[in-house]
C-alpha cells in the first residue's frame, strides 16, 4: 500500500513537471541527453531563469556541470550574454571559478567581455586567474572598468587577488589613481585587505608616476 501511494506521487509529481523544472533538474544533475532533448523542443527557452534567477548555463558552470555546460555552449538557442537577476554572465561566472575551458568556449561564441558594471575583469582579477586576465585583456577587455560603486579589476586584485594579477593589472598600465565612491584607490585596498605584496608594489608603481610640472617648488 505505501509503495503504490509513493509510486502513485511520483507518477503525479512528473506529470505536472514542467519542462523548465525538467531542464533546471537536468542541468543540476549534469545530466546533457535530457537537456539535449529539451534543447531540440519547439517552443523550449534554454534562456529563461529559474526561480532565483539563474540561467541554465550560469548554473552549470557553478555547480560545476560540465558536460551540460558544453551542450548548452555549444547551442545555438543559448544566449551566452544573458545575465542572473544579479547582472553576473557565464563569462563572468567562468572567469571567476578559472574555468579555463570554458572561457575559450564562450569566447568562441563571442561573449561579451566588455559590459556595465561588474565585467569579466573584476571577476578573473577576485580570484587571480592571470591566464584569464591576459585572455580577456587580449580581446580588449577595459582595464580600468568600473563597477556600480566605482571599484576597478585592480582594486579587486589588491584586496582578493594574488601579487601576479596586481602585477599583471600594473604591467598593462591600470590606473592606480582612480578612485571609488568612497574615494579608496588600489591602495587602500591592499591596505584594507592586509596585503603587503600588493601595497608594496603600488607604492613604488606609485613613486615611478611622473610628477607635474612645477610639483614641490616654492
Amino acid at each position: 500500500m505505501v509503495l503504490a501511494l509513493a509510486a502513485a506521487l511520483a507518477a503525479a509529481s512528473c506529470a505536472t513537471a514542467s519542462p523548465s523544472d525538467d531542464f533546471f533538474r537536468a542541468v543540476i544533475s549534469d545530466n546533457p541527453g535530457a537537456v539535449e532533448r529539451l534543447l531540440r523542443q519547439p517552443g523550449f527557452d534554454p534562456n529563461q531563469p529559474d526561480p532565483k534567477g539563474q540561467t541554465g548555463l550560469i548554473l552549470a558552470l557553478r555547480e560545476p556541470s560540465p558536460r551540460v555546460a558544453k551542450v548548452l555552449i555549444a547551442s545555438p538557442r543559448v544566449n551566452v550574454d544573458a545575465a542572473n537577476r544579479s547582472d553576473e554572465t557565464p563569462l563572468m561566472m567562468a572567469a571567476l571559478k578559472g574555468q579555463q575551458e570554458y572561457v575559450n568556449l564562450l569566447l568562441a561564441r563571442d561573449a561579451a567581455v566588455n559590459k556595465p558594471g561588474w565585467a569579466p575583469l573584476h571577476y578573473a582579477a577576485t580570484n587571480g586567474h592571470v591566464a584569464i586576465m591576459k585572455q580577456l585583456l587580449e580581446q580588449s577587455a577595459f582595464i580600468d572598468a568600473q563597477s556600480p560603486n566605482g571599484t576597478t579589476p585592480l582594486m579587486m586584485a589588491a584586496m582578493y587577488g594574488s601579487a601576479d594579477a596586481v602585477k599583471l593589472l600594473l604591467d598593462e598600465g591600470a590606473d592606480i589613481a582612480m578612485k571609488n565612491e568612497l574615494g579608496m584607490t588600489a591602495l587602500d585596498f591592499a591596505r584594507r585587505g592586509n596585503r603587503p605584496d600588493a601595497v608594496a608594489m603600488l607604492t613604488a608603481a606609485a613613486q615611478r608616476q611622473p610628477r607635474p610640472a612645477g610639483a614641490g617648488k616654492w
